[in-house]
């Protein structure tokens, strides 16, 4: 190691003389070589220069003595080497040397000599100089060699200074703290190291000594800990063991071993996985592998464990990995081994009241939908086929209303029970929620029972219930279909057989119906139409059309009823019926109401504009879901806004809301009348029509349904005659409460003058106008009153 850091230092020492040093040194002589060449040529150029002119005359007059003299001073000079003179006639050729040696590998330089005569300059001979170049140590001088040689002494100096410094500085106190080390490991003693100084090795053979010192004190906690924790390991109160990584049983706790009642001696090594029950171990095996699964949840594995006395237990293994850090150590895993039979029992009681109805003890849905998928499968498998019955029982909610929920889960009840002996093993009920039951009929012939099932159900269902001395009678609507006939999966059988039970509640209720293509296409004929009611209001396609309401005897438009309707860019105008109805179940009545109010309204702001149009009003149909206590404030809100007097606008009703005689409607409807607004009953003289209703609501004008207007004109004579009492009477009645009273449906001048007779005050059909959009009908008028202008002029 000494060795080592050493030669490191002289490398790097010597790597800092080659890289800085040696690089100076020689730009130094390179700059004093170019120095002394440069001295040199200046030198020799004024020698050439001044010795070239002295030559000019002699070499002219060809003086051999003052070429001799001229030439001998040249080469006296310490740098000149030899001096040869010659002429141009070639007479003379003189040539002087510093010595007697032959001059060898001198350079050279020449210089012409020319005279000046009375003719011009003319070359009268040469001048040859011949010199020893100039090299890296001749340039040098003796004040820099003396330079140099003193610079390269203080640097090997202190270069061998350093490497001595680093000798017992650095290398002693480290071959001592190697030293040390080596004892640490070899003996496992905690060696210290014997230095003592205050710069950077002394801190850090103090910090070893230090460590030494700490490391000392940890094994000793070490030692105290594993001491410890063996004892807790013993006396925890759990069941611990320990297994190897071939699952023998490396240790156990004191209170394994009491809970299990097993020798500890005899235990060890054994393979644990021979203590579980045999249908559990391969349970047991694969626990590994699914642990290793990033994915897979520390949850534990539950098996079944054969105690000494021979009982088994429900023990619950949760297994922890202790990696030792030593590839040559074999891991172990530390486990806990909690007893959970009672728990596993207690969970079997939870799932089953998790998949039964409290209230009958039948399965509920999630109970049925499990059952469902066992049976699909076996049919699957077994080539055969399944029925499912979904019932509801009509009107069940009347039950709870007038009587109570005690009441109505006491029906619940007696219903459950009648249905229980109809059913054989094979078969399963369900209650899916409040009067809603499902039926699934296995075995041969399911169709055939099944609607042999239908039958004893409603004949069941003929004998009142007798619930706290009131007898109840129900009737059920049944959707009856059969897997894999009518459905391909669970989901689907249970849907299909719900859609054929809705199918028919809407055709009479009471009865069966068998699911069949015709119920799925009216099921996405009606999912597709609440989707364009979703986009209609999305994407403003509701429109209220206007068809006027004139008065019979003058001929004036009176007002405007604002009808419904759906313009579909791609479909067209939809029926306003079945949009109102499924409206109305869905939930979205509300929010189409108050759009066509809103339009009626702002349409009938535009129509006011029109010449004789300042009085008209409009009359807007309400569903019974819209009779919400925020009515008449929304009401006055719009009419507001658009600056509609309340009395121009007519709030329509029909039987069915005043049927239900509902306390929070009448007060509404007094809200809406004590505002300004008047009320109109629509339909009057159908369904279960009372003239007590005009006496209880506030209505101010009785619309005659057009079934009435029709019948006056019919060629039947008796009946054109009653139907003639009836409006005479309806009419008169109305009158006598000071309701007006308006005639739907009139389509020709003879019942418009019937009606007239009659007496009714207005009439409203295709006679006068079609329903139509606010621009077509803005149009009519318009031009109806510039075409009736002229006349006005003239009369």
């Amino acid at each position: 190691m000494a060795h080592s850091v050493e030669s490191r230092f002289i490398a790097i020492v010597s790597g800092a003389l080659l890289t800085v040093v040696a690089p100076l040194f020689t730009l130094l002589l390179t700059l004093s070589y170019h120095e002394a060449v440069r001295s040199q040529r200046n030198h020799l150029e004024i020698l050439l220069s001044t010795n070239s002119q002295a030559l000019a005359r002699p070499l002219w007059d060809l003086d051999d003595d003052t070429i001799n003299q001229i030439t001998g001073t040249l080469v006296s000079d310490p740098m000149i080497k030899m001096v040869e003179v010659k002429d141009t006639s070639g007479q003379l050729d003189i040539v002087q040397t510093a010595g007697s040696d032959i001059i060898q590998d001198a350079s050279s330089t020449i210089r012409e000599v020319t005279y000046k005569t009375t003719k011009g300059s003319v070359t009268v001979g040469q001048l040859t100089i011949y010199y020893d170049d100039v090299s890296l140590l001749t340039s040098l001088s003796r004040t820099e060699l003396s330079f140099i040689t003193i610079f390269i002494l203080a640097i090997v100096t202190m270069v061998l200074a350093a490497i001595a410094g680093n000798r017992f500085m650095v290398i002693r106190p480290l071959m001592r703290l190697t030293a040390a080390i080596e004892a640490t490991r070899r003996l496992g003693s905690r060696h210290h190291v014997d230095w003592r100084s205050k710069d950077e090795i002394g801190r850090l053979a103090k910090s070893f000594n230090e460590m030494q010192t700490q490391l000392e004190k940890e094994e000793l906690e070490i030692k105290n800990a594993h001491e410890r924790k063996t004892e807790i390991y013993n006396r925890t109160p759990a069941m611990l063991f320990s297994l190897d990584r071939h699952d023998r049983i490396a240790a156990v706790s004191d209170y394994w071993v009491q809970a299990t009642g097993y020798d500890r001696a005899k235990i060890l090594g054994l393979n644990f996985v021979d203590l579980i029950h045999p249908d559990d171990r391969p349970l047991f095996q694969r626990r590994k592998a699914a642990q290793q699964s990033p994915d897979a949840p520390h949850t534990g594995i539950t098996v079944r464990f054969h105690c000494m006395d021979g009982d088994a237990m429900d023990a619950l293994i949760l297994e922890k990995a202790l990696d030792s850090g030593d590839a040559t150590q074999q891991s172990t895993c530390l486990c806990v081994m909690t007893d959970v039979t009672e728990l596993r029992q207690s969970e079997k009681r939870n799932r089953q009241q998790a998949i039964s109805d409290h209230l009958t003890g039948l399965f509920n849905r999630q109970g049925f939908e499990a059952i469902l998928d066992l049976q699909i499968r076996d049919a699957d498998k077994n080539g055969s086929e399944l029925a499912c019955l979904f019932i509801d029982l009509d009107r069940f909610k009347a039950i709870n209303d007038n009587l109570g929920h005690a009441a109505g889960d006491a029906v619940l009840r007696e219903f459950t029970m009648k249905l229980e002996p109809l059913l054989t093993p094979l078969d399963s009920a369900s209650r899916l929620g409040g009067d809603e039951f499902a039926i699934l009929l296995a075995g041969d012939k399911v169709e055939e029972r099944a609607l042999q099932f239908c039958e004893r159900i409603c004949t069941m269902l003929d004998t009142p219930f007798e619930i706290e001395n009131n007898s109840i009678r129900l009737s059920a609507s049944i959707g009856m279909a059969i897997y894999p006939l009518h459905a391909s999966s669970a989901s689907e059988l249970l849907q299909n057989a719900d859609m054929a039970m809705y199918s028919r509640k809407r055709t009479g209720r009471n009865g069966s119906q068998i699911f069949d293509s015709s119920i799925m296409d009216r099921a996405r004929e009606h999912a597709e139409l609440e989707r364009d009611i979703a986009q209609a209001l999305s994407e403003n396609w509701f429109e209220a059309y206007f068809q006027p309401i004139q008065d019979l005897a003058s001929g004036r438009t009176a007002g405007f009823e604002a009808l419904l309707r759906l313009n579909h860019p791609e479909k067209g105008l939809l029926s306003p019926a079945a949009i109102i109805s499924l409206a109305e179940e869905n939930g979205t009545i509300n929010r189409i109401g108050n759009v066509i109010l809103d339009q009626s309204i702002a349409n009938l702001a535009r129509l006011s504009l029109l010449p004789g149009m300042e009085q008209t009003y409009v009359a807007v149909n309400f569903s019974p879901l819209q009779f919400e206590p925020g009515l008449p404030t929304r009401i006055a809100g719009v009419l507001h806004r658009h600056g509609i007097l309340p009395k121009r606008l007519v709030i329509e009703i029909t039987e069915a809301v005043i049927m239900k005689d509902d306390p929070q409607i009448r007060a509404i409807l007094n809200a809406i009348h004590q505002l300004g607004c008047r009320i109109a009953l629509d339909d009057f003289g159908t369904g279960y029509s009372s003239l007590s209703y005009l006496s209880r609501f506030p209505v101010d004008i009785v619309k005659i349904d057009q079934s009435f207007t029709r019948s006056i004109c019919d060629d039947a004579i008796e009946i054109r005659q009653r139907n003639r009492m009836l409006v005479e009477g309806i009419a008169a009645i109305s009158h006598k409460m000071n309701c007006a009273v308006i005639a739907e449906g009139v389509e020709t001048a003879e019942q418009k003058e019937l009606l007239t007779e009659i007496g009714a005050d207005y009439g409203q059909g295709y006679l006068f106008a079609r329903p139509q959009p606010i621009e077509r009908l803005m149009d009519a008028l318009d031009a109806a009153s510039e075409a009736s202008r002229p006349v006005a002029r003239q009369a």
